[in-house]
């Protein structure tokens, strides 16, 4: 399975982006859909979490209420919608995949089964 990530760009500072997640390759069922993001100098952090299902989803309290993300299982895709973008919000965004039915929301980043290349977000202000 291979997963790509792609949306990223340059933004204003008060403005939206859409990240895509892209699944591709064998037939893996999946459990939460992840993202990831890591701004220059700091460590990857945990910002959003969906059930493939779709009915669920957790989220960072950095950025709770300005992100939505959400999960289109027939295409194998997740998107993360940002709204009033920050400059701290600049940093690598990565989608990962966790199969482990039934897995808790957080788990440590070797857990996760599939990873995507990073795409960047730079906003301005």
């Amino acid at each position: 399975v291979q997963l790509q990530a792609s949306g990223g760009g340059l933004a204003q500072d008060g403005g939206s982006l859409r990240l895509s997640c892209a699944a591709s390759g064998g037939n893996v069922d999946m459990y939460n859909m992840i993202w990831f993001r890591q701004a220059p100098g700091k460590e990857r952090e945990w910002i959003a979490a969906v059930r493939w299902s779709g009915l669920a989803t957790l989220y960072a309290g950095s950025v709770e209420g300005r992100f939505t993300i959400s999960v289109d299982n027939a295409k194998k895709m997740v998107y993360l919608q940002m709204n009033s973008l920050k400059s701290e919000d600049t940093a690598v965004y990565y989608c990962a995949a966790d199969t482990q039915w039934n897995s808790g929301w957080y788990q440590p980043e070797y857990e996760y089964d599939y990873w995507g290349k990073g795409t960047l977000v730079t906003v301005s202000s």
